[in-house]
Protein backbone atom coordinates (compact mmCIF):
# COMPACT_ATOMS: atom_id res chain seq x y z
CA UNK A 1 0.00 0.00 0.00
CA UNK A 2 1.18 3.53 -1.36
CA UNK A 3 1.24 6.08 1.42
CA UNK A 4 2.65 8.61 -0.88
CA UNK A 5 2.24 9.12 -4.80
CA UNK A 6 4.08 11.61 -6.95
CA UNK A 7 3.03 12.47 -10.16
CA UNK A 8 4.64 14.94 -12.28
CA UNK A 9 5.92 17.31 -9.72
CA UNK A 10 7.56 20.78 -10.94
CA UNK A 11 8.74 23.55 -9.85
CA UNK A 12 9.86 26.33 -12.07
CA UNK A 13 11.62 29.61 -10.64
CA UNK A 14 12.66 32.33 -12.89
CA UNK A 15 12.07 29.91 -16.22
CA UNK A 16 14.68 27.24 -14.80
CA UNK A 17 13.02 23.80 -13.59
CA UNK A 18 13.99 23.37 -10.36
CA UNK A 19 12.03 19.94 -9.84
CA UNK A 20 11.20 18.35 -13.33
CA UNK A 21 8.72 16.07 -13.90
CA UNK A 22 9.36 14.27 -10.45
CA UNK A 23 7.34 10.46 -9.80
CA UNK A 24 7.58 8.16 -6.76
CA UNK A 25 5.56 6.10 -4.44
CA UNK A 26 6.45 5.49 -1.08
CA UNK A 27 5.21 2.32 0.81
CA UNK A 28 3.74 2.56 4.35
CA UNK A 29 6.15 1.33 6.62
CA UNK A 30 9.23 2.08 4.46
CA UNK A 31 11.86 4.39 4.56
CA UNK A 32 12.23 5.75 1.56
CA UNK A 33 15.12 7.74 0.35
CA UNK A 34 15.93 11.05 -1.87
CA UNK A 35 19.44 10.80 -2.44
CA UNK A 36 21.39 13.59 -4.64
CA UNK A 37 24.02 16.13 -4.76
CA UNK A 38 23.32 20.02 -2.83
CA UNK A 39 21.30 21.45 -5.40
CA UNK A 40 19.39 18.62 -6.82
CA UNK A 41 16.51 19.45 -6.19
CA UNK A 42 15.44 17.77 -3.26
CA UNK A 43 14.84 20.50 -1.01
CA UNK A 44 12.07 21.73 -3.05
CA UNK A 45 10.37 18.48 -3.49
CA UNK A 46 9.82 17.70 0.13
CA UNK A 47 8.65 21.93 0.40
CA UNK A 48 6.11 21.04 -1.95
CA UNK A 49 5.40 17.63 -0.57
CA UNK A 50 5.19 19.30 3.09
CA UNK A 51 2.47 22.13 1.37
CA UNK A 52 5.27 24.94 2.14
CA UNK A 53 5.16 26.19 -1.86
CA UNK A 54 3.06 25.50 -4.36
CA UNK A 55 3.67 22.93 -7.32
CA UNK A 56 4.43 25.00 -10.64
CA UNK A 57 2.51 21.91 -12.21
CA UNK A 58 1.62 18.10 -11.01
CA UNK A 59 0.63 16.53 -7.76
CA UNK A 60 1.10 14.33 -4.78
CA UNK A 61 -1.25 12.59 -2.90
CA UNK A 62 -0.15 11.82 0.87
CA UNK A 63 -2.96 9.73 3.63
CA UNK A 64 -5.47 9.75 0.00
CA UNK A 65 -4.94 13.92 0.52
CA UNK A 66 -3.56 16.27 -2.39
CA UNK A 67 -1.12 18.66 -2.12
CA UNK A 68 -2.47 20.91 -4.46
CA UNK A 69 -6.05 20.67 -3.51
CA UNK A 70 -6.19 19.43 -0.10
CA UNK A 71 -3.03 21.18 1.78
CA UNK A 72 -4.74 21.35 4.79
CA UNK A 73 -5.80 17.78 5.35
CA UNK A 74 -2.29 16.55 3.93
CA UNK A 75 -0.53 19.01 7.03
CA UNK A 76 -2.24 16.75 9.69
CA UNK A 77 -0.91 13.76 8.55
CA UNK A 78 2.77 14.64 8.07
CA UNK A 79 5.81 15.33 10.31
CA UNK A 80 8.37 17.83 8.70
CA UNK A 81 11.97 18.44 9.86
CA UNK A 82 13.57 21.18 7.99
CA UNK A 83 17.44 21.26 7.04
CA UNK A 84 17.48 24.33 9.18
CA UNK A 85 17.35 24.37 12.82
CA UNK A 86 13.57 26.09 13.33
CA UNK A 87 14.17 26.24 17.25
CA UNK A 88 14.43 29.46 19.61
CA UNK A 89 17.66 29.41 20.84
CA UNK A 90 16.42 31.40 24.27
CA UNK A 91 13.97 29.14 25.08
CA UNK A 92 14.53 25.55 26.73
CA UNK A 93 14.23 22.54 24.44
CA UNK A 94 10.86 21.77 26.38
CA UNK A 95 9.86 25.37 25.98
CA UNK A 96 10.38 25.07 22.11
CA UNK A 97 8.26 21.68 22.44
CA UNK A 98 5.42 23.17 23.96
CA UNK A 99 5.43 26.23 21.75
CA UNK A 100 5.21 24.17 18.57
CA UNK A 101 2.95 21.44 20.11
CA UNK A 102 0.76 24.16 21.05
CA UNK A 103 0.81 25.17 16.85
CA UNK A 104 0.09 21.61 16.30
CA UNK A 105 -3.49 22.10 18.19
CA UNK A 106 -1.97 20.07 21.31
CA UNK A 107 -2.95 21.52 24.68
CA UNK A 108 -3.50 20.43 28.37
CA UNK A 109 -2.25 16.79 29.28
CA UNK A 110 -1.86 15.40 26.09
CA UNK A 111 0.76 18.57 25.21
CA UNK A 112 2.80 17.76 28.07
CA UNK A 113 2.73 13.80 27.87
CA UNK A 114 3.33 13.93 23.98
CA UNK A 115 6.30 16.67 25.03
CA UNK A 116 7.93 13.76 27.40
CA UNK A 117 7.62 11.15 24.88
CA UNK A 118 9.39 12.54 22.04
CA UNK A 119 12.22 14.37 24.21
CA UNK A 120 12.29 10.32 25.62
CA UNK A 121 12.65 9.68 21.85
CA UNK A 122 15.45 11.54 20.96
CA UNK A 123 17.13 10.77 24.48
CA UNK A 124 17.38 14.42 25.73
CA UNK A 125 14.93 14.14 28.93
CA UNK A 126 17.74 15.44 31.40
CA UNK A 127 18.73 18.08 29.21
CA UNK A 128 14.87 19.43 28.32
CA UNK A 129 15.14 22.61 30.80
CA UNK A 130 18.39 23.29 29.14
CA UNK A 131 18.58 26.78 26.99
CA UNK A 132 18.87 25.43 23.30
CA UNK A 133 21.81 27.79 22.68
CA UNK A 134 23.56 25.62 25.15
CA UNK A 135 23.09 22.60 23.09
CA UNK A 136 25.64 21.26 20.18
CA UNK A 137 24.39 21.31 16.68
CA UNK A 138 23.87 17.34 17.33
CA UNK A 139 21.36 18.25 19.98
CA UNK A 140 19.56 20.93 17.97
CA UNK A 141 19.23 18.54 15.41
CA UNK A 142 17.42 16.08 17.16
CA UNK A 143 15.20 18.39 18.93
CA UNK A 144 13.93 19.27 15.43
CA UNK A 145 13.49 16.38 14.90
CA UNK A 146 11.18 16.00 17.88
CA UNK A 147 9.66 18.91 17.06
CA UNK A 148 8.43 16.70 13.43
CA UNK A 149 7.50 13.91 15.91
CA UNK A 150 4.70 16.09 18.35
CA UNK A 151 1.86 15.44 15.62
CA UNK A 152 2.17 11.86 15.48
CA UNK A 153 2.81 11.88 11.97
CA UNK A 154 1.91 9.17 9.75
CA UNK A 155 4.91 10.16 7.28
CA UNK A 156 7.95 11.96 8.58
CA UNK A 157 10.28 14.00 6.24
CA UNK A 158 13.43 14.76 6.71
CA UNK A 159 15.38 17.46 4.61
CA UNK A 160 19.31 16.91 5.15
CA UNK A 161 18.74 16.23 9.18
CA UNK A 162 22.31 15.48 9.42
CA UNK A 163 24.35 18.28 8.14
CA UNK A 164 27.16 19.79 10.07
CA UNK A 165 26.83 17.16 13.14
CA UNK A 166 29.41 14.63 14.72
CA UNK A 167 29.98 11.53 13.51
CA UNK A 168 28.30 10.42 17.26
CA UNK A 169 25.10 12.58 16.58
CA UNK A 170 25.09 11.28 13.28
CA UNK A 171 24.90 7.75 14.09
CA UNK A 172 22.68 8.62 17.35
CA UNK A 173 19.88 10.12 14.79
CA UNK A 174 20.68 7.56 12.04
CA UNK A 175 19.85 4.72 14.93
CA UNK A 176 16.81 6.83 16.59
CA UNK A 177 14.89 6.97 13.06
CA UNK A 178 15.67 3.04 12.62
CA UNK A 179 14.03 2.65 16.05
CA UNK A 180 10.89 4.76 15.05
CA UNK A 181 10.76 3.19 11.39
CA UNK A 182 10.86 -0.48 13.28
CA UNK A 183 7.90 1.08 15.20
CA UNK A 184 5.79 1.99 12.16
CA UNK A 185 6.69 5.36 10.89
CA UNK A 186 6.95 5.66 7.35
CA UNK A 187 10.22 8.29 6.92
CA UNK A 188 11.21 10.20 3.52
CA UNK A 189 14.58 11.27 4.15
CA UNK A 190 16.50 13.45 2.13
CA UNK A 191 20.65 13.15 1.83
CA UNK A 192 24.01 13.96 -0.07
CA UNK A 193 25.60 11.33 1.82
CA UNK A 194 25.56 8.38 0.23
CA UNK A 195 26.23 6.25 3.42
CA UNK A 196 23.12 7.72 5.81
CA UNK A 197 20.93 6.45 2.31
CA UNK A 198 22.75 2.96 2.61
CA UNK A 199 22.58 2.37 6.11
CA UNK A 200 18.61 3.36 6.79
CA UNK A 201 17.44 3.23 3.20
CA UNK A 202 15.06 0.24 1.91
CA UNK A 203 14.22 2.21 -2.11
CA UNK A 204 16.06 5.19 -2.63
CA UNK A 205 15.37 7.70 -5.54
CA UNK A 206 18.51 9.41 -6.96
CA UNK A 207 17.86 12.83 -7.98
CA UNK A 208 20.08 15.23 -10.01
CA UNK A 209 19.76 18.64 -12.05
CA UNK A 210 15.81 18.21 -10.80
CA UNK A 211 15.05 14.85 -11.63
CA UNK A 212 14.97 11.46 -10.83
CA UNK A 213 17.44 9.67 -12.82
CA UNK A 214 16.72 6.26 -11.22
CA UNK A 215 14.49 4.45 -8.57
CA UNK A 216 14.74 1.04 -6.68
CA UNK A 217 15.93 -0.62 -4.27
CA UNK A 218 19.66 -0.45 -3.22
CA UNK A 219 20.75 -4.08 -4.72
CA UNK A 220 18.70 -2.82 -8.00
CA UNK A 221 20.27 0.38 -8.72
CA UNK A 222 23.57 -1.30 -8.11
CA UNK A 223 22.74 -3.53 -10.79
CA UNK A 224 23.13 -0.65 -13.00
CA UNK A 225 26.63 -0.62 -12.67
CA UNK A 226 27.04 -4.36 -13.15
CA UNK A 227 29.56 -6.35 -10.99
CA UNK A 228 32.20 -3.27 -10.93
CA UNK A 229 34.88 -2.34 -8.70
CA UNK A 230 35.25 1.20 -7.70
CA UNK A 231 38.84 2.01 -7.63
CA UNK A 232 39.59 5.36 -5.96
CA UNK A 233 43.20 7.01 -5.97
CA UNK A 234 44.31 9.79 -3.92
CA UNK A 235 47.05 11.46 -4.75
CA UNK A 236 49.57 13.95 -3.33
CA UNK A 237 49.87 15.72 -6.64
CA UNK A 238 47.30 17.20 -8.95
CA UNK A 239 46.21 15.18 -11.53
CA UNK A 240 46.61 16.63 -15.02
CA UNK A 241 42.96 16.45 -16.84
CA UNK A 242 44.06 14.83 -20.07
CA UNK A 243 45.41 12.19 -17.91
CA UNK A 244 42.17 10.83 -18.02
CA UNK A 245 42.68 9.54 -21.63
CA UNK A 246 46.06 8.18 -20.92
CA UNK A 247 43.82 5.50 -18.42
CA UNK A 248 40.75 5.04 -20.55
CA UNK A 249 43.19 3.02 -22.94
CA UNK A 250 43.63 0.84 -19.88
CA UNK A 251 41.89 -2.59 -21.16
CA UNK A 252 39.00 -3.35 -18.32
CA UNK A 253 38.72 0.60 -17.47
CA UNK A 254 34.57 1.23 -18.24
CA UNK A 255 34.31 4.98 -16.80
CA UNK A 256 36.65 7.20 -15.26
CA UNK A 257 36.35 10.55 -13.21
CA UNK A 258 39.10 12.85 -12.22
CA UNK A 259 38.82 15.69 -9.52
CA UNK A 260 42.06 17.12 -8.23
CA UNK A 261 43.66 15.39 -6.60
CA UNK A 262 41.96 11.84 -6.98
CA UNK A 263 41.25 9.40 -9.39
CA UNK A 264 38.27 7.38 -9.43
CA UNK A 265 37.51 4.26 -12.01
CA UNK A 266 34.76 1.75 -12.62
CA UNK A 267 36.09 -1.58 -13.60
CA UNK A 268 35.43 -5.32 -13.91
CA UNK A 269 38.72 -6.05 -12.68
CA UNK A 270 39.91 -3.40 -9.82
CA UNK A 271 42.71 -5.17 -8.44
CA UNK A 272 44.27 -6.48 -11.80
CA UNK A 273 44.04 -2.87 -13.31
CA UNK A 274 45.65 -1.17 -10.51
CA UNK A 275 49.21 -1.88 -11.06
CA UNK A 276 49.03 -0.72 -14.65
CA UNK A 277 47.55 2.98 -13.38
CA UNK A 278 50.51 3.28 -10.58
CA UNK A 279 52.85 2.71 -13.62
CA UNK A 280 51.51 5.61 -15.34
CA UNK A 281 51.37 7.96 -12.42
CA UNK A 282 55.00 7.19 -11.13
CA UNK A 283 55.41 7.98 -15.43
CA UNK A 284 54.23 11.09 -14.90
CA UNK A 285 55.95 11.68 -11.19
CA UNK A 286 52.33 12.08 -9.41
CA UNK A 287 53.06 10.56 -5.78
CA UNK A 288 49.90 8.44 -4.23
CA UNK A 289 48.66 9.11 -0.93
CA UNK A 290 46.10 6.32 -0.76
CA UNK A 291 44.26 3.75 -2.56
CA UNK A 292 40.93 2.28 -1.90
CA UNK A 293 39.00 -0.41 -4.08
CA UNK A 294 35.07 -0.71 -3.34
CA UNK A 295 32.19 -3.09 -4.25
CA UNK A 296 29.34 -1.00 -5.91
CA UNK A 297 27.96 1.34 -3.38
CA UNK A 298 25.58 4.10 -4.70
CA UNK A 299 28.00 6.54 -5.18
CA UNK A 300 29.04 4.32 -8.05
CA UNK A 301 26.12 4.43 -9.64
CA UNK A 302 25.41 7.98 -9.52
CA UNK A 303 29.04 8.37 -11.28
CA UNK A 304 27.67 5.75 -13.74
CA UNK A 305 24.55 7.53 -14.44
CA UNK A 306 26.18 11.66 -14.55
CA UNK A 307 29.97 11.31 -14.78
CA UNK A 308 30.41 12.93 -12.03
CA UNK A 309 30.72 12.22 -7.89
CA UNK A 310 28.12 12.63 -5.67
CA UNK A 311 29.38 15.21 -3.65
CA UNK A 312 29.65 17.77 -6.92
Amino acid sequence: MNIVEVRGLTKIYDGRKVVDDVCFEIKKGEIFGLLGPNGAGKTTTVSMLSCLIYPTSGDAVIEGKSIVKESMEVKKRIGVVPQEIALYPTLSAKENLIFWGEMYGLAGKKLNEKVDEVLQIVGLTERSKDAIKKYSGGMKRRINIAVGLLPSPELLMLDEPTVGVDPQSRTNILETLKELNKNGLTILYTSHYMEEVEFLCNRVAIMDAGKIIALGTKNELRLLVGERDSLKIATIDTVPEDFKEIIKKVPGVSEIQIMDKSIEILTLHGREILTKILELLADKNIKVKSIEVKEPNLESVFLHLTGKELRD
